[in-house]
């Protein structure tokens, strides 16, 4: 057999690929579920060769489909994020799952931290100074409690004397509580609501109060500085002053040793 019916004969016994159809609902399900963690559109567009504003259009379409349990009821949903979407499963079937991986019930947050929690929660940003004011106790053990179970974060500092840190929740703190977004937050009572409020006026006016005093301070000091300044050109002034007057009298002494006296005129003849 020549090369070339060989060559012939291991390209008709070569099996053709078939090309790959990837679905998209398909393809997300399976790369959410091996993820186990949200995933950004940015990510999902790469992948997908799509814009991130498609792709979360196409997701959010999705999910309403993938969560309705009249056509095919499950255990885990869609679950869709400002940026980022993720499977989870359902609040319903926790026992089940703890028995089946033997995993022991985590510690409930206390009635601090859950206080601490929607001070943050409904005030956001906010500092520590302002979650006390409305606790009226120290908040530190809370909120570090809070940082350490990933439910608050700082986001930044607050633009005052000091620079405090200011603290927001975290997106685990959305996905532990089924929410979607910060505006899914249940409405404060109207009396919760006017005590945030108040202690928010009450804060800027703190604050004002605060900068008017640094401003004021700052104005202090410049006219003290001004003050010395002046005192300081003053007694250079003075001083140059004595020393012109020292220099002339001195000229003046100088000259009167110089002109001739009447002794000078005296001839010795002997």
């Amino acid at each position: 057999m020549s090369e070339v019916e060989k060559n012939s004969a291991e390209e008709q016994n070569t099996p053709i690929e078939e090309e790959r159809v990837v679905v998209f609902e398909e393809g997300l399900e399976a790369v959410l579920f091996a993820a186990g963690h949200p995933v950004s559109y940015a990510t999902l567009a790469r992948v997908f060769e799509m814009t991130p504003s498609k792709v979360k259009d196409k997701i959010f379409e999705y999910a309403i489909k993938y969560n309705d349990p009249k056509p095919f009821p499950r255990g885990v949903m869609l679950l869709t994020y400002a940026d980022s979407c993720q499977l989870c499963t359902k609040e319903n079937y926790l026992h089940e799952i703890r028995d089946a991986l033997g995993i022991r019930k985590s510690g409930s947050l206390s009635t601090a931290a859950m206080e601490t929690l929607a001070v943050v929660a409904y005030n956001q940003p906010v500092t520590r100074v302002f979650v006390d004011t409305i606790r009226k106790v120290d908040s530190s053990y809370a909120m570090n409690s809070l940082i350490d179970r990933g439910l608050i974060e700082c986001v930044g500092r607050l633009d005052v004397p000091g620079r405090p840190m200011q603290y927001g929740t975290t997106s685990d703190f959305l996905r532990c509580f089924g929410l979607k977004s910060i505006e899914e937050l249940p409405t404060a009572s109207e009396d919760l609501a006017n005590m945030f409020e108040k202690t928010k006026e009450k804060e800027e006016a703190e604050r004002n109060a605060d900068e008017d005093q640094i401003t004021i301070s700052e104005l202090e000091t410049e006219s003290e500085i001004s003050k010395t300044e002046t005192e300081a050109s003053e007694a250079n002034a003075d001083e140059e002053k004595e020393l012109t007057e020292e220099s002339t009298e001195t000229n003046d002494n100088n000259n009167f040793d110089d002109e001739p006296s009447a002794e000078d005129d005296i001839v010795d003849v002997e």
